[in-house]
């Protein structure tokens, strides 16, 4: 059986070599089979064949049956890829973490803590990593809304709320992004927590635990967002996001506001 070079690549990808993907593959049609007809059938050399298959068997690819001859068998391939899929699921989420803890306490030791982001997706992105890491509270006002981003913002909102973080926000009810239509307050408006609806300005702001900020804008068509020219300033500045954080909080209590929209 030959298989596509992409199922080969994901046998190496779960630790196999060259020798091991094709004496593996070879059983799957054999099922049961001695080290010699292996041998043959994966077109693995006979001095290496017995090397192989005892690698196959230690990982877990593979069972032994004692005797005379050898037996190997199969482990059904969906245990093989579930087995390692977790594995490897586990192993990257530990990795993820570890990391993410070396980068998070490196961000403000930085020299100058201010980068330049463009391009909508890459906005986006950035926004959602902000709110992953929120702790205590987070401020966003969504002037400036892309389409399939208010769908992504509840769900990673919700996330964090569950962690007891605070969310508040305050968003325009819908945008024009090119020539599509971002309903924001339709996809929004069941959202358990502090959203008002407001015409605010084409402007994507969100205030992480009052310490870090992500400030977005973009040129206009009339009343429609121009995505190819969206730019957006990351900072982790405390005087800025300080100034940003008492003009989010004057406008989110102002009577006016209130009156208007209860």
């Amino acid at each position: 059986m030959t298989l596509s070079r992409e199922s080969m690549e994901a046998l190496r990808l779960m630790g196999l070599t060259d020798y091991e993907t094709q004496a593996y593959v070879a059983l799957t049609s054999l099922i049961s089979a001695n080290a010699t007809d292996i041998s043959l059938a994966a077109n693995v050399p006979r001095s290496k064949v017995y090397q192989v298959l005892k690698n196959l068997v230690e990982k877990g690819f593979v069972e032994l049956s004692r005797g005379k001859p050898l037996i190997f068998t199969v482990i059904p391939p969906h245990e093989v890829f579930q087995r390692s899929r977790n594995h490897i699921r586990n192993t990257m989420e530990q990795a993820e973490a570890e990391l993410n803890i070396v980068y998070e306490s490196q961000i403000p030791q930085v020299p100058a803590p201010i980068w330049l982001i463009h391009g909508h997706e890459k906005i986006v992105k950035k926004e959602m990593e902000i709110i992953s890491r929120a702790k205590e509270s987070l401020f966003i006002m969504g002037g400036l809304m892309f389409p399939g981003e208010p769908s992504l913002l509840q769900a990673n909102l919700e996330k964090a709320m569950k962690k007891g973080v605070n969310v508040r926000m305050l968003t325009t009810p819908s945008c024009w992004v090119d020539e599509v239509e971002v309903p924001t307050q339709e996809i929004m408006k069941d959202f358990p927590s502090e959203i008002k609806f407001f015409p605010v300005p084409f402007i994507k702001l969100v205030v992480r635990d009052k310490n870090e900020m992500l400030i977005a804008f973009c040129k206009l068509s009339g009343n429609r967002i121009l995505s190819e020219t969206t730019i957006g300033i990351w900072n982790q500045y405390q005087e800025f996001v300080d100034t940003i954080s008492g003009i989010y909080e004057f406008i989110w209590n102002t009577d006016f506001f209130n009156q208007a929209f209860p």
